[in-house]
């Protein structure tokens, strides 16, 4: 599962985006994959273990929350059950 959300453009600078992935390891567990950064520049990556595909589930919607209060906007979803 993969989220893109990206700030609008204000004319100084590239715009901000954050990247999240959700995605099984081979122990049966979930990494949350958050990318972000400007578009075109540097970016930081961070990843979050879960033991369960609920909790990991529940982490990535609680993260695309925080950041659609701060003004991002949902631009790409991909998976067969992506939140909306």
């Amino acid at each position: 599962m993969r989220l893109l959300l990206q700030q609008r453009p204000d004319g100084r600078e590239a715009p901000r985006f954050v990247q999240l992935q959700l995605q099984p390891d081979l122990l049966g567990g979930w990494t949350l994959l958050r990318e972000s950064g400007h578009t075109g520049g540097r970016s930081t990556l961070r990843k979050s273990l879960f033991a369960d595909h609920d909790s990991a589930l529940l982490a990535l919607e609680k993260e695309r929350d925080a950041q659609l209060k701060k003004g991002f906007q949902l631009m790409f979803a991909q998976g067969a059950d992506a939140p909306r």
